[in-house]
């Protein structure tokens, strides 16, 4: 029977890719010394807020998401970041792969809003394995499930996540809004002359006693 390591090594951003997406670098080691034919590699990918220390503008912000920090010891679980697969191919011992990751920028997102918020430090990641490996054994061809309890941590750096936003969305973000707020906006816009959704909203925030940089 196959035993399989994984460890992730590094997390890039794609400078070429069409939406904001990580290349994770995976290593993946089969202990027994099996050939292995081919991987179908699943993993399922974490945020876990519980595994780091926050600033004081940071405990505001995850309220949100987290209550009040008199809380975080019951309210701070885990929060699914993606789902992705991968081919691995043909390898001996050990071989690495990158897992290509397409993050999103919508606050509606839980993990997306969490990662807007971190200053500092480092992201917790847990990465969960599953999947399909087929292996050449003497006798042919076999196939295994990768087992479930396949996992590795890694902490990614805050400022690569800053930087691939930054690079598709320079100093700006998304919100979601129902479309009767989008036309009350829209009204609001045109009878006050602003050019811009910017101008809009830092009159709203203004009118509310809300300074805005």
């Amino acid at each position: 029977m196959a035993r399989f390591r994984f460890r992730c090594v590094d997390a890039q951003p794609d400078p070429y890719a069409a939406t904001p997406t990580l290349r994770f670098r995976l290593q993946v080691e089969e202990a027994t010394g099996i050939p292995v034919a081919g991987l179908l590699l699943r993993c399922q990918i974490q945020v876990h807020p519980q595994h780091r220390r926050y600033t004081a503008s940071e405990r505001l912000l995850l309220r949100d998401l987290f209550d009040v920090p008199e809380r975080w010891h019951q309210t701070l679980r885990p929060l699914q970041f993606a789902s992705v697969s991968c081919v691995v191919p043909r390898f001996a011992r050990e071989t690495e792969v990158e897992l290509p990751v397409s993050c999103t920028f919508d606050f509606e997102v839980a993990s997306a809003r969490y990662c807007s918020v971190l200053e500092e430090g480092v992201i917790p990641f847990l990465l969960l394995f599953s999947g399909t490996a087929f292996l050449e054994e003497p006798e042919g061809l076999t196939v295994e499930q990768v087992p479930w309890e396949s996992e590795a941590v890694y902490r990614l750096p805050v400022s690569v996540w800053r930087a691939m936003l930054d690079a598709y969305f320079p100093n700006s973000g998304w919100i979601r809004l129902s479309r009767e707020s989008i036309f009350a906006l829209q009204r609001f816009k045109a009878m006050h002359g602003f050019p811009t959704w910017e101008h809009t909203i830092r009159a709203l925030l203004a009118a509310a006693g809300q300074e805005v940089p």
